[in-house]
Parts: structure tokens; sequence; C-alpha cells
């Protein structure tokens, strides 16, 4: 890799880096503020990743997801509006 691609790729990963970091503080802060409402949407978001054959199988985050699974995901009107958008911040997984 030439130098200069070296370096879009590092500041590119510094970035990415620094908005996880971002968006986990918020997640923490607003987690506290609702618990009851985190906890809620945790579950959801836990069946609807077992629905999709994608169950949580270690502490990392790891999944046993199939392809197939994935590509049979429905979605609702909500997520389908948001196809073909920067999806960088969509909440999936890391």
């Amino acid at each position: 890799m030439s130098e200069k691609r070296m370096k879009a790729a590092a500041s590119q990963a510094v970035s990415y880096r620094n908005y996880r970091r971002a968006r986990d503080r918020a997640l923490t802060k607003l987690s506290q503020l609702y618990p009851d409402t985190y906890k809620e949407l945790l579950e959801r978001e836990k069946a609807n990743d077992e629905a999709e054959g994608r169950k949580w199988i270690d502490i990392d985050g790891t999944t046993n997801a199939s392809i197939a699974s994935v590509s049979a995901r429905q979605f609702t009107a909500s997520q389908s509006s948001n196809l073909g958008t920067n999806q960088g911040n969509d909440g999936g997984e890391a």
C-alpha cells in the first residue's frame, strides 16, 4: 500500500473509533436515564437476533449467523426507508 493510502486508512480507523466511543457513551447515558426502556429494547433485539439465526454465543458478541438467515431478513417500513443511505450509525453489529 502506498503511504497516502495508509494514512487515509489510519485516519478512517481513528474517525470510526471516535464515533463508536461517542456512540457507546450516549448509549450508556440513555440506558441510565431510561433503564426500563433500555432493558425492553435489548430483549427485543436479542429475540430478533435469535429469530434470524444470529444467537449470541459469546460475551464478545460473536454469533452463528448463516448467510441464508441474514439474506431472508424482513425489513420494517422504517428500516427499508434507510436503504441506500449511509448506514454507519444504524445501530447494527460492529
